[in-house]
């Protein structure tokens, strides 16, 4: 028998890239990866790192998600990021800083480490976030 250990990495469908990059790297404060390497050419696609073990690959679609698809996007509910306890507050507030509406929470949810405390929003391309924090 086997068991998972981690998670190495998601990858997002992407049709405005610039504007996706702009979001994870600015607002959500990750830093990107072989983003010069993407725009030479010499990659398919960038990343933005969560930390050392887990990054967010964001592949460019070839052809755009017709206007009349609600939701966008069917085969992603949401994925979900951890903070700490006491940067909640100031993440909410940078947030709506840049103009991100908190669509739910703060609200007790259950997670990978139990219950949390966690809110919802969307990405530019209206993919939904959770961002939670643990009291243990």
């Amino acid at each position: 028998m086997f068991h998972m250990t981690a998670m190495d990495h998601i990858v997002l469908n992407v049709e405005q890239m610039d504007t996706v990059l702009d979001f994870y790297t600015n607002v959500l404060g990750l830093e990107s990866e072989r983003l010069e390497a993407f725009r030479q050419g010499k990659v398919p696609f960038p990343s933005v790192r969560i930390n050392a073990d887990t990054v967010i690959d964001l592949f460019p679609l070839k052809e755009p998600v017709p206007a009349h698809a609600t939701p966008l996007r069917t085969d992603l509910n949401h994925f979900c990021l951890v903070i700490s306890k006491d940067d909640m507050p100031g993440f909410i507030d940078h947030l709506q800083a840049h103009g991100v509406a908190i669509e739910d929470g703060p609200g007790q949810r259950w997670g990978a480490h139990g219950t949390g405390i966690s809110i919802y929003f969307s990405d530019p391309e209206k993919r939904r976030i959770e961002v939670r924090y643990y009291d243990n």
